[in-house]
């Protein structure tokens, strides 16, 4: 499993190298990794603007780069570049003109939440219109190759806008005998109608909609020598050049389109149900989700699976279960009104899509269906099945984004009851609740320390190098009661909110120094990395405490390698450095996390004496592009050239390691490798 860490490009026009420090902590510290470069006059913010940027934040007192400069600046250059200019005081006078000059948003100096809620809300706006720019680019694309089908389709395709021709293809050319599209342009439809249909092809056109429906009309064509043939005319909304029109198909022969029509028909279906198949409900879905977002029409779509469905199947036999499944589709149909479109969309799942309803106005059917499954004894080949319903409502609305969200969410609301045979209906409030409410993640720390309830993992960090050393980074993780983990960012940063970071890292180095012991008993020289939060770099009585637990469990000090992240270590820069010198001198290993985002990253090495140093993850995802490469080189070489060693994480697949090796990296990381694992089982021997 890949693991996406994109660092945020950020360019900050401040004299100060501790302030832009400040901002790029204030980044990293709500889990935005960041690239970063300080530019204090107008001959360096010009050489940064060679480089792609996605934010800009300029100090309002940059003595040689004044805020409206530097805007001239980036507005020659035409980037797409948010800008946030910092101001001296919360005045409204001074935000409108900062917003007047052509700032995206003014914020005042020491707001740094406000900051940062405005430095997010700009990402995600430039992340949106990158995507917007790809999908017109895809949009033109897919239209290229859509003209291209319309020419070449065995169909006779036209698009009629007001009764007149704007297009028409080869076939349809040659159907009514014109040779090119210019003699057909502004001949109104009428005009290719056999004069005994005139009169019911115009009140046909009288009663079409053109903006919603799809509809046939039998008729006799004619073409320019006057000959007539039966046709069947289907008509359809459609978008040509960006303007609305009706598409129109012409066939001649009707027994191949009802041929057509019956295999359509039966491609979309599910054999064992009748329901529609899972492809045909993708598409419903996909069009109701296309509906709701441009034309603001709702609609509601319930995920129903069947409980105990391993179980059924033991039972029943795969022939048993296959009546089983009818039955229920059959029940299920006569449940649910006739306007709601049903699909099976798994083995145990079947779906429902109601369009123009709410999950609430959808909810009364739903309940009665789930009573009617529940009370119901369906007989199978002789013998007497029962079973029940998890239902999971959600909303398709204009928010609603990408159709699988929605199927997402009525699918984790049906798993709301592990019990089965409920009903539940998606709350958004719920998410932005779970996300927002820290007391509970809080309790579960709590009760994790009390309980040895958090889990060790340990990665493998591998040599590329040939040595034979058997590293591990251990990773802590969070559990539910549910079975569920918890991100790791999510109780880290409510560990560190409610005060208990130090109580956790002094766990995980017991926890850790334990198995060592025990596995290094084994007759294994093993070394873990372990991290230690900003709390700890901060706690004065860590060492002495860390020597008697190592003292006690009779462990080599330079077994443990303790890691301290870059931005951390930058923020408390003095305590990072009294205690970087006291586990020199107890003889353990440094490794410093994260490395190579800081405004000046190599100013922190000179401070502190590593042993190791771990790129930041971002770096990994980005060496697609050569001067990316180049970038990670130039660091790594600069930290060869200080005997550090090196550890690039995140190497997901094969293309990367030649690039590494290239690189010189000492050591590597990631899922391809080996993922996280409870145990220390790595073959570090097989590697090489």
């Amino acid at each position: 499993m890949a693991i996406e860490r994109k660092a945020v490009r950020l360019l900050i026009l401040e004299d100060s190298q501790n302030e832009a420090e400040r901002i790029v902590s204030l980044f990293r510290n709500a889990g935005l990794p960041t690239r970063v470069h300080r530019a204090g006059n107008p001959e360096s913010l010009s050489e940064a603007l060679g480089k792609p940027w996605d934010l800009c934040i300029a100090a309002f007192d940059c003595e040689l780069l004044p805020p409206l400069t530097a805007m001239r600046m980036l507005q020659k250059t035409e980037r797409d570049l948010s800008f946030i200019q910092i101001v001296a005081e919360p005045d409204s006078d001074l935000i409108v003109e900062a917003l007047q000059q052509g700032a995206q948003d003014a914020v005042p100096r020491g707001e740094d939440q406000h900051l940062l809620m405005v430095a997010q809300r700009e990402l995600t706006s430039l992340q949106e219109r990158r995507a917007r720019r790809a999908a017109e680019a895809a949009l033109h694309e897919a239209e290229k190759r859509c003209q291209l089908l319309l020419d070449s389709s065995i169909d006779a395709i036209a698009y009629v806008h007001d009764g007149m021709h704007i297009y028409a293809n080869r076939a349809y050319l040659k159907l009514f005998g014109y040779r090119c599209p210019d003699d057909l342009e502004g001949t109104p439809m009428t005009d290719l109608i056999a004069p005994g249909d005139q009169a019911g092809f115009k009140d046909f056109l009288r009663n079409y909609r053109s903006e919603t429906d799809s509809a046939d009309f039998q008729c006799s064509g004619i073409n320019t020598s006057d000959e007539s043939f039966d046709a069947k005319i289907s008509f359809s909304p459609a978008m040509y050049d960006g303007e609305p029109c009706v598409q129109v198909v012409i066939r001649t022969d009707s027994d191949n389109a009802e041929l057509e029509q019956k295999l359509k028909a039966i491609s979309s279906q599910d054999l064992a149900t009748g329901l529609f198949n899972r492809q045909r409900f993708l598409e419903l879905l996909s069009a109701a989700s296309e509906r709701a977002v441009n034309g603001g029409e709702s609609a509601s779509l319930a995920y129903i699976k069947i409980d105990n469905y391993n179980r059924l199947t033991t039972e029943l036999g795969i022939a048993g279960i296959d009546l089983l499944l009818a039955d229920l589709a059959q029940t299920v149909r006569q449940g649910l009104s006739k306007d709601t479109q049903l699909a099976r969309l798994a083995d145990n799942v079947f779906c429902a899509l109601k369009s123009g309803a709410s999950p609430e106005q959808h909810q009364p059917e739903l309940a009665e269906l789930l009573k009617t499954v529940a009370g119901k004894l369906f007989e199978i080949s002789g013998r007497t099945a029962q079973t029940t319903l998890s239902i999971g409502v959600a909303a398709i609305s204009e928010k609603t984004g990408k159709p699988a969200d929605a199927l997402d969410r009525a699918r984790r609301s049906s798993e709301e009851d592990s019990a089965g045979n409920h009903l539940h209906v998606h709350n958004p409030a719920d998410e932005l609740a779970a996300s927002a409410n820290r007391s509970n993640i809080t309790a579960m720390i709590q009760h994790a320390l009390e309980t040895n309830g958090f889990r060790l993992l340990f990665q493998p960090v591998i040599s590329l190098r040939g040595d034979h050393d058997e590293l591990y980074e251990v990773l802590l993780r969070l559990v539910t009661p549910q079975g569920e983990e918890v991100p790791p960012n999510d109780f880290l940063n409510a560990a560190i909110s409610a005060g208990l970071a130090e109580k956790i890292d002094r766990w995980v180095l017991l926890n850790a120094i334990k198995l060592l012991t025990q596995h290094r008993a084994k007759g294994h020289k093993t070394t873990l990395f372990v991290h230690l939060s900003s709390a700890s770099l901060q706690d004065m009585s860590l060492l002495a405490w860390l020597a008697m637990a190592l003292k006690a469990a009779r462990l080599p000090a330079d077994s443990l390698i303790l890691q301290i992240r870059e931005t951390d270590a930058i923020t408390h820069l003095k305590q990072a450095k009294e205690l970087v010198d006291g586990l020199r001198d107890l003889h353990c290993q440094i490794a410093l996390g994260q490395f190579g985002c800081a405004v000046n990253p190599f100013n922190t090495l000179n401070h502190l004496n590593v042993d190791y140093v771990k790129i930041d993850g971002s770096f990994t995802g980005e060496l697609h592009e050569q001067a990316n490469q180049d970038a990670l080189k130039e660091i790594l070489a600069a930290l060869h050239a200080q005997a550090k060693q090196t550890i690039v994480p995140f190497v997901e697949s094969a293309s990367i390691l030649s690039v590494l090796w290239q690189a010189g990296v000492n050591y590597i990381q990631g899922h391809y490798l080996q993922g996280p694992s409870t145990a220390m089982d790595y073959d570090f021997g097989a590697n090489n």
